[in-house]
C-alpha cells in the first residue's frame, strides 16, 4: 500500500504493518498493560505486626470487668495496626514482543484508515520556540497530536514541551497510549521507515 506524504509524493508502506485488521481485544489488553505497569505499587501501611509495641497482655485475662484483649495493637484500638493493610506491590503485566507488535501495527492501521496519521518529509524547527511550532502544525491541519521523529531535534522538543496535547517522541518512545490518545501522529518519512524495520 502507499501513505500520501505531505507535498504531494507517497511512499510504499508495509500492508503487514499498516493495512492490518483492527483488534479491539488486542489493543484494549495492551493499553491496559502499559498503564498499568506505569503504576508505582507504592502504598503501605502498618498492619498488627509492623506497628510498635502490643508484646505484652494489657490486663489479665478475667476478673478485671473489661473486654479480653492480647494486645494493644489491636485494629479495634486507637494507635493499632490497620486491618487489610495495603503493602507494597507490583502491578505489572505480562505483555509477550509479539502481541506488543501487533498491537502496534493494528494501531497504526487504524491510524491510517481514520485519516488521522500525516506524513511529512521532514519536521525541522528552526528555533525553539512554540509560536513556530504552532504556525507548522497549523499548516498541516493538527491542534493536538503526537509528533515523531528518527532522532528528537532539541529545537523540537523545546518548542513542544510547553503545548498543551501535541508530543514529541522518537520511534524508540513510541507507544500504544500515546497513539490511541492523539488526535493526529505527524510522522517523518524516516520514522515510517524505521517503525517498518521494527515491526516486520
Amino acid at each position: 500500500m502507499e501513505l500520501a506524504v505531505t507535498g504531494g509524493s507517497k511512499i510504499k508502506v508495509s500492508d503487514e504493518v499498516f493495512g492490518r485488521d483492527f483488534s479491539e481485544s488486542l489493543v484494549h489488553q495492551v493499553v491496559t498493560a502499559y498503564l498499568a505497569g506505569g503504576r508505582a505499587g507504592t502504598k503501605a501501611q502498618k498492619n498488627r505486626a509492623a506497628v510498635s509495641g502490643g508484646g505484652r497482655k494489657p490486663w489479665r485475662q478475667k476478673g478485671t470487668g473489661n473486654a479480653r484483649a492480647g494486645t494493644i495493637r489491636s485494629p479495634l484500638w486507637r494507635t493499632g495496626g490497620v486491618t487489610f493493610a495495603a503493602q507494597p506491590r507490583d502491578f505489572t503485566q505480562k505483555v509477550n514482543r509479539k502481541q506488543y507488535r501487533a498491537a502496534i501495527k493494528s494501531i497504526l492501521s487504524e491510524l491510517v484508515r481514520q485519516d488521522r496519521l500525516v506524513v511529512v518529509e521532514q519536521f525541522d524547527i528552526s528555533e525553539p520556540k512554540t509560536k513556530t511550532l504552532l504556525a507548522k502544525l497549523a499548516e498541516l491541519g493538527v491542534e493536538r497530536g503526537v509528533l515523531v521523529d528518527v532522532e528528537l531535534d532539541s529545537n523540537l522538543f523545546l518548542s513542544s514541551r510547553n503545548v498543551n496535547g501535541v508530543q514529541a517522541l522518537t520511534v524508540e518512545a513510541l507507544n500504544p497510549v500515546s497513539l490511541v490518545g492523539a488526535d493526529k501522529v505527524v510522522m517523518t518519512k524516516a520514522a515510517v521507515n524505521k517503525i517498518e524495520e521494527w515491526l516486520a
